[in-house]
């Protein structure tokens, strides 16, 4: 199962897309055997300003046909490292070819694309910058990885 990063923004250069490339590498050389992965980011910009619905637009379009959406919403299921890695083994099993989370800009999700989503994802009830998400999402993919293959990382 592809997984796919989608985002409104563009990460430039710097300690979030080190961690971001350095978490989703080991996500694809654990994940390989699992049938999970490769992973990627896609980013879209609404260059012209349109809001939360024009952001919208540009996410449908990068979301590859048949995906299953995640979103990453503070309203969405707050959840451990070993039921995110168990609800990501189900979706892989449910022969879905592509998993999309997707990141919000800085005014989040537009109601509609929320709701058309098929799960919604939160890291906690507080509010995180888009970039950050991007880190902890990419570290929990690798995690739960970990965590289906039987690996050491996760620790509890």
């Amino acid at each position: 199962m592809r997984v796919h990063i989608v985002a409104v923004g563009r990460l430039r250069a710097g300690p979030e897309l080190d961690l971001i490339n350095d978490y989703l590498t080991r996500f694809d050389r654990t994940g390989r055997a699992l049938a999970l992965g490769p992973a990627q980011v896609i980013e879209v910009e609404d260059k012209k300003g349109g809001g939360m619905a024009s952001e919208a637009a540009l996410l449908e379009k990068a979301i590859p046909n048949g995906s299953l959406v995640c979103i990453m919403d503070e309203r969405g299921k707050v959840m451990t490292s070993p039921a995110f890695a168990e609800q990501l083994g189900n979706w892989r099993d449910q022969g879905r070819q592509d998993l999309a989370f997707v990141i919000g800009g800085a005014d989040g999700l537009d109601k509609a694309f929320r709701a058309r989503a098929d799960a919604a994802l939160s890291f906690g009830k507080m509010v995180w910058p888009h970039m950050l998400v991007r880190v902890m999402l990419s570290e929990q993919l690798y995690r739960a990885a970990s965590i289906l293959s039987g690996g050491p990382y996760h620790r509890a």
